[in-house]
């Protein structure tokens, strides 16, 4: 796979990097992966200051509108002890598109689940526009019910949407090389309860039954799999579990060392 750095934690079915995506890819090899499945941090911390109580558009960007700031409201903190969840909407859609790119060099086929939020909205609407020859389905994730919203007039959120990015056949609906599911057994709209980690650093994890329901239909026995976003590591038990490889980036050391420990006792969620 050209991978070269020794990786913080290793066993037979799990490769485990403790330091951003962006540096593991530079020492991944083209399609070196069978396929990519990963939740990304959603820029949840993002507030736009507003003129005139009017956000304000030129030149092709958000200027001043988008300066980094917390909310001192403990409810929309930031989730994340060791890095901020608050980005300038440019940086947020330049970082994205930079990893969809290589993401898309070393598998033919990813699974990108982001949710529509302030932070991260404008950045997935222009990546849909800016991969729409690589963009194959779009799958929704509904959690069953909507969160509260956290301001007034402001729908809940009850779904998330699951990019599936095709590198070589997305002008065709058909998952030719990567189906493994009989005609007629599988929507585009799942049905799984979000689920809440005991992890102070990571509150809300990448549900295993997404995960499961993923690698089940697009994946077999021996295939490795990539997480970029590792977050606790749902993706890496669930991949040993199922009988997979994985490889995983992950920059909170913390959250590393929860993964090591899922993956010696098989936990799912701690």
């Amino acid at each position: 796979m050209g991978l070269r750095m020794t990786p913080y934690y290793q066993d037979e079915s799990a490769t485990i990097y403790n330091e951003s995506c962006a540096e593991t890819l530079k020492r991944m090899g083209d399609n070196s992966v069978d396929l990519v499945v990963t939740s990304p941090p959603y820029n949840m911390n993002l507030r736009i200051r507003y003129k005139d109580g009017v956000g304000k558009y030129e030149n092709g960007a958000w200027g001043d509108n988008t300066k980094r700031f917390l909310s001192n409201n403990t409810d929309i903190s930031t989730k994340y002890k060791e890095f901020d969840d608050y980005l300038p909407l440019e940086e947020y859609y330049l970082f994205h598109t930079k990893i969809l790119t290589e993401l898309l060099r070393v598998s033919e086929i990813v699974f990108y689940n982001m949710a529509v939020v302030t932070g991260s909205k404008r950045s997935l609407f222009r990546m849909i526009g800016d991969f729409n020859e690589q963009l194959k389905e779009i799958i929704i994730w509904d959690k069953g019910h909507g969160q509260p919203a956290m301001g007034e007039k402001v729908l809940n959120r009850r779904t998330e949407l699951v990019l599936v990015f095709d590198r070589d056949h997305a002008i065709s609906r058909q998952f030719k090389n990567n189906g493994r599911f009989e005609r007629g057994t599988l929507d585009d709209i799942w049905v799984i309860q979000r689920q809440i980690s005991k992890a102070q650093s990571n509150t809300a994890v990448f549900p295993e039954e997404l995960v499961r329901t993923i690698l089940t239909n697009f994946t077999g026995s021996g295939d490795t799999v990539y997480d970029p976003f590792l977050g606790t590591g749902t993706t890496a038990v669930v991949a040993k579990q199922m009988g997979r490889k994985s490889i995983g980036s992950e920059v909170s050391e913390s959250l590393v060392k929860s993964t090591q420990q899922r993956l010696a006792q098989g936990v799912l969620f701690t």
